[in-house]
């Protein structure tokens, strides 16, 4: 087990040191069958139960809109503001030319919280959660320039302020946990979403018009129901990705 330490340095090089740190340890840790299942049951916990999701919900919203942020930065966009409301929804404000920088950054909300909990769990499988937790660390850094409402930057101070502190502070093995649990519950936590706007097309469509598929549709002339599916194709995949993953680590 690996203790990171912080007394011999002040306070950021001892950060900076435990960031790269990250990148260079590969640190493997056994996980006995009955804490993945209490993981994997928690996790469901988190996004099932409206009590529970509408708090956890926020952080997915987070994540969400960050997959718009930075798939917009990718195609050279500018990212002008993001903003989380307490009913998880988004807005995510950007501009630059041409219509396939919009469409990919509009693509890229939903599937955001699947492709980084499946990041994650291949990370932890690898034993490379430690660069999993330094690249989180410095994302929830640079992202909170984005931010431009009150909640927004609660969730993402919040995000920003518990990553650092398990880089300086949690043994190797808690950090491995960490990770672990955090992409399992974002992986449930995608599931959950993507039925969530399943019900907005089919049962509440007084709010299509907030939709990301419905948005695409009418930026890009491609039907919603083409966005939705691929919105499907995604996500579906990244969770069979990650319980092949558990099952080949734990089955």
């Amino acid at each position: 087990m690996t203790q990171t330490g912080i007394d011999a340095s002040p306070l950021p090089q001892a950060w900076w040191a435990a960031v790269v740190r990250g990148f260079t340890q590969v640190q493997t840790t056994s996980v006995p069958l009955h804490i993945l299942v209490a993981i994997i049951a928690g996790a469901t916990l988190l996004s099932i139960p409206r009590q529970t999701w509408r708090w956890f919900g926020l952080y997915v919203t987070f994540v969400h809109e960050l997959g718009h942020a930075y798939a917009a930065l990718m195609t050279g966009r500018f990212v002008h503001s993001l903003r989380i409301g307490l009913d998880h929804s988004g807005r995510l404000v950007s501009s630059g030319r041409g219509t396939f920088g919009a469409a990919w950054s509009g693509f890229w909300g939903y599937p955001a919280p699947a492709v980084v909990g499946l990041a994650l769990i291949a990370a932890f499988s690898a034993g490379r959660a430690g660069a999993a937790m330094s690249v989180g660390a410095l994302v929830l850094l640079i992202s909170l320039v984005f931010l431009r409402n009150a909640t927004g930057i609660l969730v993402a101070v919040l995000s920003a302020a518990t990553a650092q502190l398990l880089i300086l502070f949690a043994p190797a093995e808690t950090l491995n946990y960490a990770v672990l649990v955090l992409g399992i519950a974002l992986s449930v936590g995608g599931v959950r979403d993507l039925f969530k706007l399943a019900g907005v097309h089919t049962r509440r469509r007084e709010r299509i018009q907030s939709s990301d598929a419905w948005i695409l549709g009418r930026t890009t002339g491609v039907p919603s129901f083409v966005w939705m599916s691929a919105f499907t194709i995604v996500i579906a995949g990244c969770a069979a990705a990650s319980v092949w993953l558990l099952w080949t680590m734990f089955g």
